[in-house]
């Protein structure tokens, strides 16, 4: 049966302050509070509370996908705007039980993502297309570098997110799965041998989700316009029915081990958009543009279907004016190495377009 394809994103916010543009415990109590009033469950506190999460609907299509993130984005605008009060921890036994177990590592964890939920309702399915999408998770990764600064610092990283994420356990690309069983055997062991709760503890890049009908991508930087995320997951989207599509025929995407493919994952955030991935049918190193305009290519006769031409031309549009990442650091460069002009472009950026 044909999966739904349905879409849910996920996206994580820095809250600054507006003087000193540091983070800042903004989303305390009342912002969280009117911010539910608001929005309802899509709106939720992340681990550090100057990070706040939101999360569309299950939307049937992009189009629905664009008007919610769009929506979420406004909201949480006025209300960081409406609300001001060192980085604290949310009073969610969930989250201290993480720091409990992973310390500094979780207290470092600053980081702020872009997750995409795709509906694959058939759980032997989602894990065959899990498998198959890793290959595309450098690609991806490497359109939606938004994090070139840690500590201050110009890292020399495009994505550094993805450097500061590996410290956790269970993170990364993961391995392939021979069937959901096997997923759902390890998933079992790891319960069972008080390592996690359940499997929402599991970090990786992509995951099946654990409560959700859903393969969820989790690799991405949050990009700094709403126009960029609803054209990576639109990206995301096709893929999958790219890939499912193969899998209906009796045919497959050729696998490859994980540690190949940590190596494109490396180049990605490290070089973004500028960097090159290894082909490894070919056995080479090729620029990331020319591969993804192949991949495009790839994936060009489901976007119709889905609808959603007009989201992957934005794909090409980031080629064209650079990742987050690129215009940080052109801002960082013309500022003559002014980190408070980087914040305020990128609070520009996060509401351009609404």
């Amino acid at each position: 049966m044909r999966p739904s394809f349905s879409l849910g994103i996920e996206e994580e916010y820095q809250t600054i302050d507006p003087v000193t543009r540091d983070l800042r415990s903004h989303i305390q109590t009342e912002m969280l509070a009117q911010g539910k009033l608001r929005l309802q469950e899509r709106v939720k506190a992340e681990m550090h509370t100057s990070v706040v999460e939101v999360g569309t609907r299950v939307c049937q299509n992009i189009d629905e996908a664009r008007e919610d993130i769009y929506e979420l984005r406004r909201e949480m605008i006025k209300l960081a705007s409406d609300h001001w009060r060192t980085q604290e921890i949310y009073p969610d036994p969930r989250y201290h039980q993480v720091v409990k177990d992973l310390q500094l590592v979780a207290r470092a964890n600053l980081i702020f993502g872009l997750h995409v939920h795709v509906g694959i309702e058939d759980r032997e399915a989602a894990i065959r297309i899990m498998n198959s999408m890793r290959y595309f998770l450098p690609h991806i990764m490497a359109l939606a570098t938004n994090s070139p600064f840690w500590l201050g610092l110009n890292t020399g990283y495009k994505g550094y997110r993805a450097k500061v994420f590996e410290n956790f356990p269970r993170t990364g690309i993961p391995d392939a799965f021979a069937s959901y069983s096997e997923f759902e055997n390890y998933v079992s062991l790891l319960v069972r041998t008080n390592c996690i709760d359940n499997g929402k503890k599991i970090w990786w890049d992509i995951r099946p989700h654990p409560f959700f009908n859903t393969i969820e991508v989790r690799a991405c930087d949050i990009p700094l316009r709403a126009e960029e995320t609803v054209a990576i997951a639109a990206l995301i989207q096709a893929t999958a029915m790219y890939l499912w599509k193969l899998h209906a025929a009796n045919q497959d995407f050729r696998q490859y081990a994980r540690p190949l493919l940590m190596e494109n994952k490396f180049r990605a955030v490290r070089y973004g958009l500028d960097g090159k991935l290894i082909d490894f049918g070919r056995q080479q190193e090729l620029p990331l543009r020319d591969l993804l305009e192949e991949y495009l290519t790839l994936i060009d006769p489901v976007v119709d279907e889905l609808g959603s031409r007009e989201a992957i031309n934005g794909v090409r549009k980031i080629m064209e004016t650079g990742t987050g990442a690129d215009r940080q650091l052109k801002v960082f460069e013309e500022s003559k190495g002014d980190l408070r002009a980087v914040v305020d472009y990128m609070a520009r950026e996060t509401a351009a377009g609404l």
